[in-house]
């Protein structure tokens, strides 16, 4: 039975940690896996710009011994009315997996359901499943343990945010998302999260405050305001967040030991302050770097490689 990747609820709590478990392996022997994907293709389509996704995922193919086949809507025939449908039937004829970078969350639930192939959500409007892989992985490192951490999430509740809801609920941590009134994570996410934390142990909180979800957490997380293709509101956006910028003021009431976090790109001095960002607590270049382990790892698992 072909396996999807186009939510973080794809992957039940054991196979969440087994993924990260085998990316953590990955990542201290390159050489682990090194020809499971030899024969095999991955296409790998970009309807939004990307730089680390691109990159790990090339690169992650190529380690793995397969042949990442990169591909915007303009080389594709989508750009020309194609449906999405015919394009994963057609593609599932020539490559053994597909990859896809999109804004609406249905555009990949029709393709995988046309596709003969793995699909992966490489990042939607609705979620970020593999950067949420990479977070757990580094807070796994620098932590040693997941259960019972305390991860806050301050700024617009965005696709990264329903990521780490759903993520962190799997994992049996406590995830607080702070946001301003008018912008929480849609209330399907966070009830789903919450329905999973009862039965792993862990807890959702969802607030207007970014002080009081910041006090005493081992992780702070923020993100852009504006996301791509919320240009136009990013002046207006950014009179509204100012409270919920992760800086000084968050860390100070944070754990000793908090790590800071962001998924990049920061745009410094608006969500993220240089001295958070560049500060002794920061780990948002592990997180980068996690990207390409923990989506090799996921490749494995889906081709039932594992």
């Amino acid at each position: 039975m072909t396996r999807d990747y186009l939510s973080v609820d794809d992957l039940d709590s054991a196979e969440l940690d087994a993924v990260l478990e085998l990316a953590g392996r990955m990542k201290a022997d390159r050489s682990l896996y090194a020809t499971a994907l030899t024969g095999k293709a991955v296409a790998l389509i970009f309807e939004k710009s990307s730089t680390r996704t691109r990159v790990s995922f090339e690169v992650g193919v190529g380690q793995l011994g397969g042949y990442p086949l990169t591909l915007s809507a303009a080389d594709l025939h989508l750009g020309r009315g194609e449906t999405i449908e015919d394009t994963g039937r057609v593609l599932s004829r020539y490559v053994d997996a597909i990859v896809l970078r999109t804004f609406e969350q249905e555009r990949l639930e029709v393709l995988a359901a046309a596709a003969d192939v793995p699909v992966v959500n490489s990042l939607s409007d609705f979620e970020h499943p593999c950067q949420a892989l990479a977070d757990l992985l580094t807070i796994r490192e620098h932590r040693g343990a997941l259960a019972g951490t305390v991860l806050t999430y301050v700024g617009d509740g965005n696709n990264v945010a329903h990521s780490l809801l759903l993520a962190g609920a799997k994992a049996a941590m406590t995830v607080r998302v702070a946001t301003p009134a008018g912008f929480a994570p849609i209330p399907q996410v966070v009830d789903r999260a919450s329905q999973i934390a009862v039965t792993t142990g862990g807890r959702i909180e969802i607030s207007t405050d970014p002080i009081a979800a910041a006090a005493g957490a081992h992780v702070l997380y923020t993100d852009v305001w504006a996301s791509m293709g919320q240009e136009a509101e990013a002046e207006e956006r950014s009179l509204v967040f100012q409270p919920f910028q992760l800086n000084q003021n968050l860390i100070d009431v944070a754990d000793p030991e908090v790590l800071v976090m962001h998924c990049l790109p920061a745009h410094r001095g608006e969500e993220i302050a240089d001295v958070a960002i560049d500060g002794p607590q920061a780990v948002v270049f592990d997180q980068a770097e996690n990207r390409l382990h923990t989506q090799k790892a996921l490749l494995v698992f889906l081709f039932g490689l594992l």
